[in-house]
């Protein structure tokens, strides 16, 4: 293999890791439901992976590949330090209780009720 060469295999690992990486930083969606959501510590733990892969294979990289590996780890760095800075309470609003007489209207009153009586509602 050339210095120039990044073996194929290297580049799909990174860019696997880098993919996730990015998707619990919360800046691509999830590929399965389409959502942006954020997992600071799952993003962190793809982070430590990479920079675990750059120690172990220290001295058996191209030149290529080495720099593959420092930029991928550095911007998911930089972008993990720009998210972790933002207030993390963006948590959504808790849905509506169910109503106790089970019709699932939001607007029941049966709340105001015990269990067993007739709230009223169309069920």
């Amino acid at each position: 293999m050339e210095d120039k060469d990044i073996n194929q295999k290297f580049f799909g690992l990174i860019t696997m890791f880098a993919g996730a990486t990015w998707q619990f930083l919360g800046k691509v969606p999830n590929q399965m439901d389409g959502k942006i959501s954020v997992d600071l510590k799952a993003a962190q733990m793809y982070i430590d992976v990479l920079e675990m892969l750059r120690e172990k294979t220290k001295g058996n990289l191209t030149s290529k590949e080495e720099s593959l590996l420092a930029e991928t780890i550095s911007s998911l760095q930089l972008n993990y330090a720009d998210e972790a800075a933002k207030p993390q309470d963006k948590k959504e609003p808790a849905p509506p209780e169910a109503c106790k007489c089970g019709c699932g209207k939001e607007n029941c009153d049966c709340e105001k009720k015990d269990e067993t009586a007739n709230c009223g509602c169309d069920k």
